[in-house]
């Protein structure tokens, strides 16, 4: 799925420009090796992080079956839905910020202490989404990370047509509709495990103009939670969603930092 693709250039992306910062930083240093060696121990140590996560995660599903592995699975798609809509808010508020604070914050173990943060928030981020996406497209997600880092090597290349407010502003939306697909998702599974009323089901019908299954249906499915028989708690579910994401993205900068 594309949303693999998405997800994983996005994240890898805010780990590769972390670090190219630290690298422009130690490269104005009077010692640079001692520190780049430090940076390199601190990316050595977030991958180390994120696949201890990812082993976890599976060793965890492997005790699950029947009714607990339903419990497992809809809470991790949750969790990334909840997690990528984190994010995005997160960097809404710091991005424009974020290489004056890495420098601020650059010393001599600090560097290996945010690289390692850095690399082993996004890779464990990362595991999770992929996990609520079912790990459907190995080959997107290395596509991704490719994406990445040519777009990373751009960025330090300086190139003109490379704009970043541009880039993030675009990747906010097609997160937050990755997002509300995972929701969409996870309401699904809520409503046939009979945890949730479906209140209308469906509430319209348009799988004679766009079906859900398969084409242009299928994909708006999978890449935004797109339904062409939707219950009306998966619409309630989608529009609270879209109205908290819009509020916080439109919230004044005074305002969100004191949240």
């Amino acid at each position: 799925m594309l949303n693999a693709f998405i997800i994983v250039w996005r994240e890898s992306l805010e780990a590769m420009l972390v670090i190219g910062v630290l690298l422009s930083w130690i490269a104005r240093q009077p010692a640079p090796a001692p520190l780049r060696r430090r940076l390199w121990l601190g990316v050595a140590a977030g991958l180390s992080l994120a696949c201890a996560l990812g082993a976890g995660t599976f060793a965890v599903q492997s005790e699950f079956a029947g009714a607990s592995l339903d419990v497992f699975q809809l809470a991790m798609v949750l969790t990334a839905a909840a997690l990528i809509m984190h994010m995005v808010l997160w960097m809404h508020r710091h991005g424009r910020h974020m290489k004056r604070e890495l420098e601020g914050r650059a010393g001599a173990w600090g560097i290996a202490a945010i690289a390692a943060l850095a690399v082993g928030r996004e890779g464990a981020e990362t595991v999770v989404f992929l996990y609520g996406l079912g790990l459907e497209s190995q080959g997107l997600a290395l596509a991704g990370l490719s994406a990445a880092g040519a777009t990373a090597w751009l960025a330090a290349r300086g190139a003109r047509l490379l704009n970043y407010r541009t880039l993030f502003a675009a990747s906010e939306i097609l997160l937050l509709c990755i997002a509300n697909a995972l929701l969409a998702n996870a309401v699904d599974r809520t409503i046939a495990l009979g945890w949730l009323p479906a209140l209308a089901d469906p509430l319209w019908d348009l799988s004679v103009w766009l079906a859900d299954g398969q084409g242009a249906g299928r994909l708006l499915a999978d890449f935004t939670g797109y339904r062409a028989r939707p219950a009306a708690t998966l619409v309630l579910a989608s529009l609270a969603f879209w109205a908290y994401a819009l509020w916080r993205l439109k919230r004044p900068a005074t305002a969100a930092l004191g949240a």
